[in-house]
């Protein structure tokens, strides 16, 4: 008998991410979040060279990593849609005091 062995590698679910970790989908967010930010700490922060590298690097890491991450691994807009949809829905639930009963 002739059989054909197949193996399957290590990263074959890695398919679609960003080194193996992000999700492209993420990364763009990532980018389109943090460039404005970095773009408007360079331009318009008072300060000499490196205090405004210091300080575009405090807000822009934190911001870029929270993109790629995302929130419960849904990326940001995925989060916010599924948000604005249960915010949108919702419906309260009034007690009205005793249940009579018969």
């Amino acid at each position: 008998m002739n059989y054909d062995v197949y193996h399957i590698p290590v990263n074959f679910t890695d398919a679609g991410r960003l080194f193996g970790l992000f999700e492209i989908r993420n990364a763009v967010e990532t980018v389109l979040l943090t460039v404005p930010v970095l773009f408007v700490c360079i331009a318009f922060l008072p300060l000499s060279l490196t205090p405004k590298v210091v300080v575009t690097l405090m807000l822009v890491v934190p911001l870029g990593g929270f993109g790629l991450i995302g929130i419960r691994d849904d990326s940001l807009t995925r989060w916010l849609s599924c948000w604005w949809r249960w915010r949108k829905r919702r419906r309260l639930m009034l007690y009205r005091g005793e249940v009579q009963s018969k």
